[in-house]
């Protein structure tokens, strides 16, 4: 029996077939209809095509399977690694920071030909100093007093401690507080060091006969304490009070605790005494500091005999130059190396030697626990030691060529046959004081570190050019010297060591590139001759204008015609 129409007919009375399964499933109306509009588009073609079809329409069809999605990600994880041994694992490479590591050796290989072809450089060392002060130059000048003095209001004893140039700090300060307080100052006492280790009295280094006699009219100097006082005090100075005066202490603390023990005791003892006075004084504390360090303290007869012997010896080995030769302060002493913790390329060895050094010196110190030491950090700011060989590449660069005479004060280098020769190579002129004087000349200075100082603070004073490497007290007072000899100018290379620690690390950087960077540094030194002392700036460093008074042009140029 066939199924009734109520709907009309177009003619035909044969009844539809019933619709099938699939023709119902909405899923495939879907499919089906975009099949028809695009026409073209049909199943993947390609076998990897087909693959991935059939899975997504697994997937899509069992959405059960996404339970199963992290043990087949493992799985297939599992099968990767499989295929890779686990005996090396995957490299990674942490390129060190510019300017952490002593690449210099290669450097100076890398530029060594062209280096040695350069012949465009100028006479270097009588051009060097262009700039001068835009309001004139500076002269000394000095007031001593010419009255005499009031009586004293006891004495004052100080023990020096520390090398040559700290023990002068001590010397210069002790004169300006005794003065200031109306007191009399005994010769200070120099305190033996376990690193110095020299045994040197005040008047084994400086002339005490001149030191007295310059000061006289400002303050009363004796040499040794009056015979009763030390009974007083049992022939032990011990015994007298000792004031421990914190470091950088102004005049006003010594005038409102020190003076009332004077008055009361009449002898007062100050230890230790480096750096106990505020470089913030007064002008008639300054003017005592100027008077002692720049006119009172002169070097003993033997060391200034020498001394001026070994400048005589260089100027006559720099005729070439007219007399003018570089002076060089060097630091690259084993303690020193020790102490920066920089890494140099001395390999293993390098390593034991600083450790032991370290050990010897500072006891522990090192390798406290949660001591961190990052040699890479030290260098990149500009805190490692030059080496004789970044010296030599740096004053090469700055256009001084292997004609050039220079003079090294330093101490014994660290493994200084291997070290020294690069720079030797790059100047050939170069003179130590071993070298400049004989054996007969020199022993009587050999096992005292700080007259050894002196002779070579002497010979750099002279030097037309004097290049610091490192700082410290030496190259401070050093400089102050010179600006008092030389108008106010140090006529001294600072270099940036932040700076040449990235020149020096830059494996693909030219002759010129490098000559470019280094003449930047030596235009940077000469600008900054000129200096005026800051309000806690060092007087021994920049006496300029406590010490010295400026020459204004127009007495400049009468005086210049006058003679």
């Amino acid at each position: 029996m066939q199924a009734y129409n109520r709907l009309p007919s177009s003619g035909h009375t044969t009844p539809s077939p019933p619709q099938s399964p699939s023709v119902r499933s909405p899923r495939y109306r879907h499919g089906r209809s975009k099949q028809g509009r695009s026409g073209q588009q049909g199943p993947p073609r390609t076998l990897a095509h087909r693959l991935a079809w059939l899975l997504l329409s697994v997937l899509l069809r069992r959405q059960g399977i996404f339970l199963f999605a992290p043990l087949i990600y493992i799985s297939g994880m599992l099968v990767y690694m499989g295929t890779v041994s686990f005996d090396v694992g995957p490299v990674i490479t942490h390129r060190p920071a510019p300017g952490s590591v002593y690449r210099s050796p290669q450097l100076y290989a890398k530029l060594r030909p062209e280096m040695d072809s350069d012949n465009s450089t100028a006479d270097a060392i009588s051009t060097i100093w262009k700039n001068s002060y835009k309001g004139g130059e500076w002269r000394p000048c000095i007031n001593s007093s010419l009255g005499g003095l009031p009586e004293s209001n006891g004495y004052i004893y100080v023990e020096a401690n520390g090398g040559l140039n700290q023990q002068r700090t001590s010397i210069c300060n002790a004169v300006a507080v005794a003065g200031y307080l109306n007191a009399t100052l005994v010769i200070p006492n120099f305190h033996y060091h376990s690193i110095w280790k020299d045994p040197s009295k005040f008047n084994d280094i400086y002339d005490e006969v001149h030191f007295i006699r310059t000061l006289e009219n400002d303050v009363r100097i004796i040499n040794k304490v009056p015979g009763y006082l030390m009974e007083r005090y049992d022939y032990n100075l011990s015994n007298v009070f000792n004031f421990r005066v914190k470091a950088w202490s102004s005049i006003q603390y010594y005038e409102d605790n020190v003076l009332p023990r004077l008055l009361e005791e009449k002898f007062v003892r100050i230890s230790p005494f480096a750096n106990r006075l505020s470089f913030d004084a007064p002008p008639a504390v300054q003017r005592l500091r100027c008077l002692a360090n720049y006119e009172a303290l002169r070097f003993s007869n033997p060391i200034l005999t020498l001394g001026e012997t070994l400048v005589r010896r260089m100027k006559e080995r720099s005729a070439a130059s007219g007399g003018k030769y570089i002076s060089v302060h060097l630091r690259f002493e084993e303690d020193m190396v020790a102490f920066s913790c920089c890494v140099f390329d001395g390999g293993k060895q390098e390593e034991e030697d600083m450790a032991a050094a370290r050990e010897r010196g500072w006891r522990g110190k090192f390798t406290k626990p949660g001591r961190v030491i990052r040699p890479g950090a030290i260098r990149i700011n500009g805190k490692c030691p030059l080496t004789p060989l970044e010296v030599g590449l740096m004053l090469r660069g700055m256009g001084f060529d292997k004609n050039t005479s220079i003079y090294l004060a330093s101490g014994k280098i660290y493994n200084a046959e291997r070290n020294m020769a690069p720079l030797f190579e790059m100047f050939p002129l170069l003179q130590t004081k071993q070298m400049l004087s004989s054996e007969e000349e020199l022993t009587p200075f050999k096992n005292f570190s700080s007259r050894m100082a002196a002779i070579d603070y002497t010979v750099c004073l002279r030097s037309e050019v004097f290049v610091t490497t490192q700082g410290g007290n030496f190259p401070q007072f050093l400089m102050g010297h010179r600006r008092f000899l030389y108008g106010g100018h140090s006529k001294t290379i600072r270099p940036d060591k932040r700076k040449l620690a990235q020149v020096f690390d830059n494996p693909n950087i030219g002759w010129k590139t490098f000559k470019r960077h280094m003449l930047n540094l030596r235009s940077h030194s000469d600008s900054k001759g000129f200096e005026l002392k800051r309000p806690n700036g060092s007087i021994y460093s920049f006496p300029c204008p406590d010490c010295m008074c400026r020459v204004s042009k127009s007495e400049d140029s009468r005086s210049a015609s006058a003679t």
